[in-house]
């Protein structure tokens, strides 16, 4: 049996309720007898399996870098060599 939340509007009073499905929600407060709203959770997400995860579907990290160092290397040693130059 699922635990339900309720919190109530007049009062700010929270309480748990342990009911089946097919019961009738709580509709007034035990401490003050105001009305009562129920309180919605998010469920937990458990991704399982691969194509999740960020290494999965990423090429090798030595491949990228490695185009990039090399661009800036030449970019740095062409910017060095003119200011030699003067």
């Amino acid at each position: 049996m699922p635990i339900y939340e309720y919190m109530c509007t007049s009062c700010n009073h929270s309480f748990e309720v342990r009911q089946r499905f097919s019961d009738d929600p709580v509709t007034t407060c035990p401490r003050c007898g105001g009305t009562v709203r129920r309180l919605l959770f998010p469920a937990g997400i458990i991704f399982k399996g691969s194509g999740f995860y960020i290494t999965d579907n990423r090429k090798s990290n030595t491949d990228s870098t490695n185009g990039h160092d090399s661009a800036r290397s030449s970019t740095t040693a062409k910017a060095g060599s003119s200011g030699d130059e003067d």
